[in-house]
């Protein structure tokens, strides 16, 4: 069940900054009390092989991300004790020492069952023990969502666990949607900042395709 076009769930989670500290976030209300645009970005584990290079790779757009008014949100089924001794493991050991931005603690899972990116192959009930058993490592895939000032999902997209993401396409999307909130113009395929959009009708495409498309 896609999120797109639907506000994000309201629910409120733990999580933990870089100096230790744990608060609760509520995704939804943050963007709207904050008037900002959010990426959140849902790995499968902490102290795993993928995931730091995503985290620093995050780290080093956080920038950008910022003067686009977006706030970065990391997120894991981890808790935050354990997110805090990654925080503080070196880069050269494999940690993540350095990130800045929040990471979510969903170790009760709530938020990642609500927005169903867990990986749970099958589930089966023994009526005899009246016990649940699962299939698969019940950890996030590679979710990401991007949340605008609304609370509005206008993107999510999952990888597998071994597929790493490209950071740039966020901050692409970002741009293009800010543009269509702007302009109201449509951004079509391959757009990015500076480069051409278009009229979401007949006479617009026509025109787009005969200057861009040979």
């Amino acid at each position: 069940m896609t999120h797109v076009g639907k506000k994000f769930p309201n629910l409120e989670v733990n999580a933990i900054d870089e100096l230790g500290d744990t608060f609760k976030i509520n995704v939804l209300d943050k963007a709207k009390s904050e008037n900002k645009k959010i990426i959140l970005f849902w790995y499968p584990k902490d102290f795993t092989f993928v995931c730091p290079t995503e985290l620093h790779s995050f780290q080093q757009a956080l920038g950008e991300f910022e003067k686009r008014n977006t706030m970065v949100i990391g997120a894991s089924c981890d808790t935050a004790e354990v997110h805090f001794a990654w925080l503080n493991t070196s880069k050269d050991n494999g940690g993540i020492e350095g990130v800045t931005y929040p990471i979510l603690a969903d170790s009760n899972r709530n938020l990642a069952n609500a927005l169903g990116i867990l990986d749970i192959q099958n589930e089966e009930f023994n009526e005899e023990t009246e016990t649940i058993f699962l299939e698969g490592d019940n950890v996030t895939y590679r979710a990401t969502y991007l949340i605008d000032e609304e609370g509005t999902v206008f993107h999510e997209s999952i990888n597998h666990m071994p597929l790493g993401r490209n950071v740039n396409e966020f901050i692409r999307l970002v741009d293009a949607y800010t543009h269509v909130q702007q302009k109201g113009e449509v951004c079509p395929a391959n757009w990015e900042e500076g480069k051409e959009a278009m009229n979401a009708d007949r006479k617009g495409v026509a025109e787009y395709l005969s200057n861009h498309i040979n």
